[in-house]
């Protein structure tokens, strides 16, 4: 019996409401107050509910297990059958309409609860609304879940009197562990970065243990340094003449123009819009003042499009709007390097004031009261440096990092040159006030509070830096932050808040949103949770003593978290350093044993290869089966894009002893996010549930052999109960492909190693080849709803595939949207100097890697459909039907050559299909088009529709009846299966769609 059987089965390896759950997740990226992502800037945050449904359903065992599973505890199932009474009899009225039906079938007949399957159904139920955010914090789902989690424990061995543990030792900004402290179980947060180590001390220790109190020190004292620094720095942004307070400041780095004689100053400008839409746009207009070699702008309402039709500089290159000139990239960097990034020569251009009374225009051109003002803060600075040897501005070095900190390229190579002097003052003198608030709140309350209130008035400091940096940008309406993505790119024109406004990014808001969140789970907590820093390769809890262990690990070199928070770490070490000595002793955050990949982006990183990534987290995932006990579960969240990212954490999870027992996706990301737009972007994080491979005396088992033929054997029909299970809960297409992985490596990882009848081992990868295939085959059958695909030609069974698994969720979400951040800096800071935009992508792209396995699963080689697929490097494209026009419809061989096959391509840049239409006739007028029949049937079914399509979309009526009936495409039933399967498979609103839909219409009035 394997490992997992040993004991009950918890409720997350048998069923989840996943869609449920996404949809709580996904609204969630969208709620601010209160949140604890305003708290402070971490990267790559679990959304709170997804946290906090899996914890409850991975504490809480299955109370309907099949026939050869072991019972669930009665203790238990009568605890769960009263408090599901409760729910249903006293909260109701609170439950979602999903939980409604159900709960008021159990108030007429209570006995409904005695059935095992819908006890499930109503648990079930219950997690799925308290994943709502807003019943996060309401006292009857609070009391609800702690008492279920707490009878969970003592019924499955716990002590009486103690709470399950639930560590994460990548914890990060501790959405985990604080979902577990408010279920109901005690929580372990470790991490080695000592940022987010204060995050989860704030969150996990100060406000369960101080509550209210700590919320009112901070706003007290809040207020108070916001007085002492007003004091200080009010000078430096003066008022206008008619009244009115500046709330930002608009500028732009500057060059010289290189064109021969010109030598003009150019301010480099992304975008010369301001504000507004249609005929409220506000926009700047460049003047050209040849005879001064300057370049001046004007402020004007509803301009002409052609005035405001693009800025001074793309892709780093900078056109003079005086001589027209263009000074390449590479030289308008190396202007940047002398000058530490340009940040504090840069030319004002726009003030952005809140309007008085009297007063209504936000924006004005600066007065020189404006610019002395910036010049006496430099000076200020200066002389307060003067009275202290310590750096009072980060001098710490700023790394390169490839397409990451491409800002070091401008020559800003300490953090402390990401500010220009006002804002470096600004923060200093916050800095100063918030050690002095301290030292004050330490004279009137005990040293634990002071210590908690002072470190939030730190966070207050980090929040204010990531508004107050040359890298925000003016974004309208509003200042956008440093990290609107995880990177520090290029930004040639940035703003700078006024922080003693009420304008965005102000102190007052920074101390506001730290108080929402303080105040709000300040109501929700009682015991405290216990945060350590530590390497995940070296937890410092003792054997078997967790009960859950649940983790968000790193991927790869998705995100660089230590050199990241290093923006945050200089700040904090000056401002609450002193009472975190064990935090903050280092110069910058420690390197050398992160769990991430750099050794491309870095020399200085060269021994962070993709092996030392992959030993580590073998490692980690070691260390995480020592500390929990025989009878706990293991999730470990993962949603790496690459097929290679998901085998190397299934291959590290099980070769540290690990069998995977389930795998749940949920929807973490905001829909239609403009990087998962033609690409199959992970929609979902997929939350693979684990159970230690062990002997009964916790030593990992070693001696189970599985036989190859048995595994392949039961891998089908396993897929084949799993996929429809996803399917009826929305999850289709890339997500569908890797949440079928759990139910797939049950079969192989509950065993030490599969070996085939030769004795020989089988390795992971050719395995993972297999459930490629076997999902590969369930997915067709789903896609033709069970009919018969096997008529159908390579081509068509792939490209069927293909738009299941990349346009699912834009299906799903009705096209793509950009998501905050990732347009922050438009692509300005590509890190090769020179380097071409690359042309927008048409067509739906997979990576390399997963396409080949898709086909390979389907019996198709990737190379034997070149006019279907085009690879390049690592990306492999479906071409648009409207770039088949030429093969389908040219005669000779030479015409796969203008479609880019075996990329030799020499398309335009943006295809056209009336175009491409054109070309065909004029080449083989008489018989292609016009007068003509029709084209000559293609070879494959998927060509005759695609053949229909263009057809159709030319409006060649006849062409497409006599196409149909007469030559006989339509005739064939496989035609018009295909066809309807391409309608439901292409995304809402593409032309595909349209067209497909406009040949099927035909079906009925051709009497086909």
């Amino acid at each position: 019996m394997a490992t997992a059987n040993r004991y009950p089965r918890r409720l997350i390896e048998v069923d989840l409401p996943i869609a449920r759950i996404s949809t709580h997740a996904r609204r969630e990226k969208s709620i601010r107050h209160g949140h604890i992502s305003t708290l402070h800037i971490w990267w790559a945050r679990r959304p709170l509910a997804a946290c906090r449904a899996v914890i409850l359903a991975a504490l809480w065992p299955d109370p309907a297990p099949g026939p050869d599973e072991p019972p669930c505890p009665p203790a238990f199932v009568q605890a769960a059958r009263k408090w599901m009474l409760h729910w249903a009899n006293d909260c109701a009225k609170k439950a979602s309409a999903e939980s409604f039906r159900r709960l008021a079938a159990i108030q007429k007949d209570p006995a409904v609860l005695e059935d095992p399957s819908e006890l499930r159904r109503v648990l079930l139920d219950f997690i799925a609304d308290f994943a709502n955010w807003d019943n996060s914090t309401d006292k009857d789902y609070l009391d609800t879940s702690r008492a279920l989690v707490q009878a969970a424990h003592e019924a499955l061995g716990g002590e009486p009197g103690t709470r399950p543990l639930v560590v994460d030792p990548f914890a990060g900004g501790g959405s985990i562990p604080l979902e577990a402290l408010r279920v109901g179980a005690d929580a372990f947060a470790s991490d080695l970065n000592p940022v987010a180590v204060l995050l989860n001390k704030v969150v996990l220790e100060y406000i369960p243990k101080y509550g209210q109190r700590l919320a009112d020190e901070v706003r007290k004292w809040g207020a108070w340094i916001k007085e002492q620094a007003e004091k200080e720095l009010a000078q430096f942004y003066p008022k206008h003449p008619d009244g009115s307070t500046p709330i930002a400041y608009l500028w732009a780095r500057t060059i010289r123009c290189e064109g021969p004689g010109c030598a003009a100053t150019i301010p480099l400008m992304r975008s010369l819009r301001l504000s507004g839409k249609g005929a409220g746009i506000v926009a700047m207009r460049v003047v050209s003042r040849a005879d001064q070699r300057n370049v001046d702008i004007e402020i004007v309402q509803s301009p002409k499009a052609v005035e405001v039709a693009g800025g001074t500089i793309r892709r780093s290159s900078c056109t003079c709007p005086l001589c027209g000139y263009t000074t390449p990239a590479q030289r308008v960097r190396a202007q940047f390097i002398r000058r530490n990034g340009g940040a504090d020569d840069a030319r004002l251009m726009v003030v952005v004031s809140e309007p008085s009374s009297s007063h209504q225009a936000r924006f004005r051109k600066p007065t020189a009261t404006d610019e002395q003002a910036f010049g006496q803060a430099s000076e200020c600075l200066r002389k307060r440096q003067s009275g202290y040897t310590a750096p009072l501005v980060p001098d710490e070095p700023l790394p390169y990092l490839r397409s990451i900190f491409n800002v070091n390229l401008l020559g800003i190579d300490q953090w402390g040159k990401l500010f220009n002097r006002r804002q470096a003052l600004a923060l200093v003198v916050l800095v100063e006030k918030t050690a002095v608030a301290i030292e004050n709140i330490l004279k009137t309350t005990e040293i634990g509070l002071a210590t908690a209130a002072g470190t939030c008035l730190g966070l207050v400091v980090d929040r204010c830096a990531d508004y107050w940096s040359s890298l925000a940008v003016w974004a309208g309406d509003f200042v956008a932050h440093t990290f609107g993505r995880q990177a520090l790119g290029i930004i040639w024109d940035y703003a700078e808040v006024n922080g003693l406004s009420d304008g965005t990014g102000s102190y007052a808001g920074a101390v506001e949103w730290v108080l929402r969140v303080l105040e709000r789970e300040a109501t929700t907590f009682g015991p405290q949770g216990h945060v350590e820093r530590a390497s995940a390769c070296e937890h410092p809890l003792p054997d078997d003593c967790a009960h859950l262990f649940c983790t968000d690990p790193p991927y790869y070199d998705a995100v660089p978290y230590a050199d990241l928070s290093d923006f945050f770490y200089v700040w904090l070490k000056r401002s609450v350093g002193k009472y975190h000595k064990d935090l903050f002793k280092d110069p910058l955050t420690q390197k050398r044993a992160e769990v991430v990949q750099l050794s491309e982006r870095n020399p200085l990183y060269a021994y962070k290869t993709r092996q030392y990534f992959e030993d580590l987290m073998k490692t980690a995932m070691s260390e995480g089966r020592r500390i929990l006990a025989p009878s706990g579960a293991g999730v470990v969240v993962f949603a790496h894009k690459t097929t290679a990212g998901w085998e190397s954490q299934i291959k590290a999870l099980i070769e540290a002893g690990w069998i995977v027992t389930g795998s749940w996706p949920i929807d973490t990301e905001r829909p239609g996010r403009l990087r998962a737009n033609n690409a199959a972007a992970l929609a979902s994080s997929i939350h693979l549930v684990c159970r230690a491979r062990e002997n009964p005396d916790g030593s990992l088992r070693e001696d189970d052999v599985g036989d190859w033929r048995d595994v392949l054997a039961q891998l089908p029909k396993r897929i084949h109960e799993w996929m429809p299970r996803l399917a009826k809960e929305g999850i289709v297409g890339a997500d569908a492909i890797f949440a079928c992985l759990g139910p797939a490596l049950e079969i192989f990882s509950r065993y030490s190693r599969v070996e085939k009848a030769s004795g020989e081992r089988v390795e992971l990868k050719e395995y993972l080849e297999h459930v490629w295939a076997a999902v590969s085959t369930e997915a067709l059958s789903t896609i033709f709803e069970d009919a018969d695909a096997a008529g159908l030609e390579a081509d068509a069974r792939l490209t069927a595939m293909w738009l299941w698994t990349v346009g699912a969720r834009k299906r799903a979400n009705g096209g793509a949207q950009a998501e905050e951040g990732d347009e922050h800096d438009e692509g300005e800071d590509d890190e090769e100097v020179g380097k071409a935009k690359k042309p927008r992508m048409t067509g739906f792209a997979l990576e390399f890697d997963a396409a080949r396995k898709i086909a390979q699963g389907l019996g198709v080689h990737l190379e034997k459909v070149p006019t279907v697929v085009e690879v390049k490097g690592e990306t492999a494209r479906l071409l648009p039907v409207a770039e088949r026009t030429r093969y389908l419809f040219g005669k000779d061989a030479a015409s796969e050559q203008t479609m880019g096959v075996r990329g030799r391509s020499r398309k335009p840049k943006q295809w056209n299909l009336f175009d491409e239409l054109e070309a065909v006739d004029a080449g083989a007028r008489g018989t292609a088009f016009g007068e003509i029949r029709g084209p000559q049937a293609g070879a494959t079914v998927l060509d005759r529709v695609h053949q229909a399509m263009i057809l159709f979309a030319a409006g060649r009526g006849e062409a497409v009846k006599r196409f149909l009936v007469e030559d006989g495409a339509g005739k064939d039933s496989r035609f018009w299966k295909l066809a309807q399967a391409l309608s439901a498979l292409y995304p809402a609103g593409t032309d595909e769609k349209r067209w497909v839909d406009g040949v099927l219409a035909r079906k009925k009035r051709l009497g086909l």
